[in-house]
């Protein structure tokens, strides 16, 4: 019965009048994501280049806890879109006060998980440091050990900050976030020039500005999340006390959009252990690639938070003709916007790696694996990560999860093995490895969404 009325609803000849958001609310909520993922990956950007006043040491050994720090904040981010799809769709169907009550079991919730996890790494740090990290040098070692001590100590502030963030995202509102990620950098930024530069504290300078942004803006998101006026706000009093209805739908999305994103981002953590084999010139152009790599996917990680917004909120209103449209249009705005980027990066590419003051091997290699990067982000990687977003908001997490992982274990891991250490490619087959993996999901997520199975996955 119900899926007859899924069918009528998509069937619906669709108006200007009948549309959620008109070009101007996209607008307001896309712009500002692009300046938060903007500031989110200068910051990065700037970080990397005053640990490299240090040496490529220090580049090394910092790159590699923030991987495992990616792996958290993926694993956060994947909760914190859990409770906004599940406020989005309360919010389409008119019905604000269980979207309040989400959003207070996603505080709740998600704060108690990251200390657990806070817990568990300053258990598991020498296991970290040598079983995942593999052989590396003694100074990069030591750099690494400085640098996960201290930023562990944020893992509970960028998870609040990261639910923050998506509620506000839910109600349209991506000026917050954007807001907040720049007090964060101007925070960050000063800190590492102050800390650095000043006071010689090499990668422990760069450690503490870091945590202590993302207690400013732990702070900052839950004070403004407590304003009663908001579209979805926290309740005064606040209950600590979970509540499993709510809890088991914000997970019905957040496990397996976590399990997606923890081992996408654990594939990368194994593969690194594999580059660590090639050498410090590897590590160091593989970790300033990816710092640069950010930079040419920005646009689509924007648009692809927009898309969880825009959709979540029709598919609460069962109209799958708006979810269908809005895709095709936050696809194309994806594909221009990111071939405009990437041609601007690939154009300042000399000047970019002058900054990181890169040895010519380094360099060398950089520029390699940035031009082909370049090549595929404007090709697959839209269909890769912006797409799914469609099916994630739609309910439909399981497909994406089991794609992602079986792609990521059968591309990503086993060819970087194959192309980089028995086909000699080195770091730059790790790069082509995982490219295979974002055509393969770009197969299957486009297949998935030219069928219909997806829209009755919020039945």
């Amino acid at each position: 019965m119900r899926e007859g009325c899924y069918l009528k609803s998509f069937s619906k000849k669709l108006s200007k009048n009948s549309l959620m958001f008109d070009n101007q609310m996209l607008v307001k909520l896309i712009i500002p994501l692009i300046i938060e993922q903007f500031l989110t990956v200068t910051v990065g950007m700037a970080d990397s280049v005053m640990i490299a006043s240090v040496g490529e040491a220090a580049v090394s050994g910092v790159s590699l806890v923030d991987t495992v720090n990616i792996l958290l904040i993926n694993v956060f981010a994947a909760m914190a879109t859990g409770g906004a799809v599940v406020a989005g769709q309360y919010l389409g169907q008119k019905r604000q006060k269980e979207a309040c009550k989400a959003a207070d079991q996603l505080v709740l919730f998600i704060t108690f998980f990251s200390i657990i996890i806070m817990v568990l790494m300053y258990l598991c740090k020498n296991w970290i440091l040598h079983g995942v990290f593999g052989k590396i040098d003694s100074d990069v070692m030591g750099y690494a050990n400085t640098y996960l001590v201290i930023v562990s100590l944020s893992i509970p502030f960028i998870a609040l900050y990261n639910g923050g963030a998506a509620l506000f995202r839910t109600m349209g509102n991506s000026n917050i976030s954007m807001i907040i990620t720049l007090i964060m950098n101007i925070i960050n930024v000063i800190g590492n020039a102050i800390l650095i530069y000043r006071f010689q504290m090499g990668v422990a300078g760069a450690a503490i500005p870091t945590l202590f942004s993302r207690i400013v803006a732990a702070i900052l998101i839950i004070v403004l999340l407590r304003k009663q006026n908001l579209l979805v706000h926290l309740t005064k009093p606040f209950q600590f006390k979970l509540n499993f209805h709510f809890i088991k739908k914000i997970l019905r999305i957040g496990i397996p959009n976590g399990l997606e994103n923890s081992m996408f981002q654990l594939g990368k953590i194994l593969v690194l252990s594999l580059v660590a084999g090639f050498g410090t010139a590897s590590i160091a152009a593989n970790a300033v690639s990816n710092t640069i790599a950010n930079f040419q996917i920005l646009p689509g990680m924007a648009i692809g938070l927009a898309t969880i917004t825009v959709v979540s909120r029709c598919v609460g209103a069962g109209d799958y003709e708006q979810v269908r449209f809005y895709t095709r249009k936050l696809l194309r705005i994806t594909y221009l916007s990111m071939i405009l980027i990437n041609i601007i990066i690939d154009l300042g590419l000399p000047l970019i790696l002058w900054i990181y003051n890169l040895t010519p091997e380094t360099g060398m290699i950089t520029k390699q694996l940035i031009l082909y990067h370049s090549i595929c982000c404007v090709t697959i990687w839209p269909f890769s990560f912006t797409l799914p977003n469609t099916l994630r908001a739609s309910n439909d997490v399981r497909f994406c999860m089991v794609t992602s992982i079986v792609s990521m274990w059968v591309w990503r891991i086993a060819f970087s093995f194959v192309l980089a250490q028995f086909l000699h490619l080195g770091v730059f087959g790790v790069w082509v490895a995982m490219t295979i993996d974002w055509l393969f999901r770009a197969i299957c997520f486009v297949i998935r969404y030219r069928g219909s199975r997806w829209q009755l996955k919020s039945n």
